[in-house]
């Protein structure tokens, strides 16, 4: 929570009294105290996760916001040393540039009256305008800042927005504390959205969806688990450990009654009224897989997620195989999110993506000048960046053979040697791969090293495809649910339901996305009907034998209905021939003109 105005001014006198107790000058220069290059890596490699929500989530989110001005957005570990900055660093005084890099720590004992030192002393946001540093070769800028708190409620950084203008104080707080809680929240969900509802709250229903929202994460009893700031501010309250109902007056089924994402009133107790909704836990919108212990409905899967659970944290190399479009790389997210390395990296390689010529360097990384076209920095390379984390090599069957020589001798030595030279440097890491291929026949046929497979192949899973899963009618229903528009129907007509169920799927989870996704565009408003199915998926169900699938005749007879009994307005639609839908048609018992009458 940021100070008050009214108590701002005794926060920077009190920051200044702590500095004179350090022996600081206002006249004297800064110091940063900066790491040494293997500590910095060092804590990088800890602070992986961290850095890359903010770099990738955070920033892009809130890059509008920060418009063509002259900041600098700063992010600190919680001992205030620098992890990263973004934006521009044109203002800077040339004498303090080495103090806006990595490494650098900005705590007060060193470097004054500052929002990074004064935020972490203070432990709540603050504005440090010009003339309030208390060193004088600082006050060419005013800094904003707020301290980042985890699931647990765990200082783990500072966010801060540094600038030479003099823009209100109000603004530039109220930007980081907008982007602090936009992290916050992101950690939270990271940590137990996965596996629990949500439930966002605010004093209008149009921000319900905004950072600056209300979070509460909870269990199937109501208990509250996890809770931004913002949440204890709205209630006056903590609110963690409580129930919903004690929150908000009202039984946990009636709010669960509630349509999932549609925004109601709640009463808290008090007098508040809030907009509210509520949301699912984040495994489930992936229509395919649960974390980790969770049931999907089939077996099989529940078996397979249980196992590689397991077997991951104890540091068992996984193999998962099946058909394309499966889900593998949904299931591998799950594992992610389920794992104790979740706040970890989770590095995914496309091996069938990336060029042959280009596979070692991607992966492996290389020095500068290591090879012509090559970046002039040099490059990590995918293992490295997977670091603490999870690295997943998908379709690692079609990686090269020398890609596979050195591969190995890094899942060997735990070690990896970038291209061009350079000190090897240690990694830790866990490893999942994939592929479509059946590896035990590449082996045999030659294609894959034998060594390679064993170490990869710790357990083998093999995921079953959609046509096999006995939570077919459920995934189908979670898929709709995912792409359904607000405004459309809750629920599939009983025959197209029926016409997925029965459905091949030669592309699996990956088609019934993609059909629903179509269907549920073409139907608008309108509920999901069989003219709305894309002609590619519908020609398939002629594909198949029609012997043990009687509705097939009903389901033709819908589209010939629909057209009024026009042979060749249906055969467009299917993709087919009209000597292909007449043989069909006869071998269905169907009689076109019949129908039209």
């Amino acid at each position: 929570m940021a100070a008050s105005p009214s108590t701002h001014a005794q926060l920077i006198q009190a920051s200044w009294a702590r500095c004179r107790d350090y022996g600081l000058d206002p006249g004297s220069a800064p110091d940063f105290d900066s790491l040494n290059a293997s500590a910095l890596r060092a804590l990088l490699q800890r602070q992986q996760a961290l850095l890359q929500m903010t770099r990738d989530e955070v920033m892009p989110q809130h890059a509008s916001l920060l418009g063509n001005s002259s900041y600098l957005v700063m992010l600190s570990d919680a001992q205030g040393c620098l992890l990263d900055a973004w934006g521009t660093r044109r203002f800077i005084d040339p004498r303090q540039q080495h103090g806006f890099t990595a490494g650098a720590h900005w705590r007060e004992q060193g470097v004054g009256t500052n929002a990074i030192g004064t935020a972490l002393a203070c432990g709540a946001a603050v504005h440090v305008g010009h003339d309030e540093h208390y060193l004088r070769q600082n006050r060419f800028m005013a800094s904003a800042a707020a301290p980042l708190f985890d699931a647990q409620r765990q200082l783990v950084g500072v966010l801060d927005v540094s600038s030479d203008s003099y823009l209100p104080a109000s603004q530039t707080l109220g930007l980081v504390r907008m982007m602090g809680q936009s992290l916050e929240n992101r950690l939270i969900l990271a940590q137990f959205g996965t596996l629990h509802r949500q439930l966002l709250f605010n004093t209008g229903p149009n921000n319900l969806d905004s950072s600056w929202a209300g979070l509460l994460v909870f269990d199937e009893r109501g208990q509250v688990l996890a809770a931004n700031h913002r949440a204890d501010s709205l209630l006056g309250q903590n609110p963690l450990q409580r129930t919903l109902e004690h929150l908000f007056q009202t039984p946990l089924a009636r709010l669960l009654a509630q349509p999932e994402a549609r925004a109601f009133a709640l009463q808290a107790t008090g007098r508040n009224r809030f907009h509210c909704l509520w949301k699912a836990p984040l495994a489930s919108k992936t229509g395919a897989w649960p974390a980790t212990g969770g049931q999907t409905g089939d077996p099989r899967v529940d078996k397979a997620l249980v196992q590689a659970g397991v077997l991951l944290e104890k540091d068992i190399p996984l193999l998962v195989q099946g058909e394309t479009g499966v889900g593998k790389d949904v299931f591998v997210n799950a594992l992610h999110r389920a794992s104790s390395r979740a706040q970890g990296p989770l590095v995914a390689v496309n091996c069938a993506a990336i060029p042959a010529e280009l596979v070692e360097a991607e992966l492996f990384g290389y020095e500068k000048g290591a090879f012509t076209g090559a970046h002039h920095k040099g490059s990590a390379g995918m293992i490295r960046k997977a670091d603490h984390g999870i690295l997943f090599l998908d379709e690692i069957g079609d990686m090269p053979p020398p890609a596979q020589a050195r591969l190995l001798r890094v899942l060997q030595a735990r070690c990896i040697q970038p291209l061009g030279g350079g000190e090897p440097v240690a990694v830790d890491i866990r490893v999942v791969s994939a592929s479509n291929r059946d590896l035990s026949t590449e082996v045999r046929a030659g294609r894959f090293r034998q060594d390679l497979y064993y170490r990869i192949a710790g357990l083998t899973l093999v995921l079953p495809p959609l046509r096999e899963r006995s939570d077919r009618r459920a995934l189908i229903e979670q898929v709709h649910a995912q792409y359904r528009e607000p405004g459309q129907p809750h629920r599939l007509d009983s025959d197209v339901l029926e016409l997925l169920l029965r459905h091949p799927w030669p592309g699996n989870l990956r088609q019934l996305s993609c059909v629903l996704q179509v269907a549920l565009a073409l139907a608008g408003a309108r509920p999901v009907g069989l003219e709305h199915l894309p002609a590619a998926f519908l020609a398939e169900q002629l594909d198949v034998p029609p012997a043990g699938r009687p509705a097939m005749a009903s389901d033709l007879a819908s589209l010939l209905s629909s057209a009024q009994g026009n042979v060749s307005s249906v055969a467009r639609s299917l993709g087919i021939s009209r000597t292909t839908l007449y043989k069909r048609l006869r071998e269905l018992g169907l009689d076109p003109n019949r129908i039209a009458g």
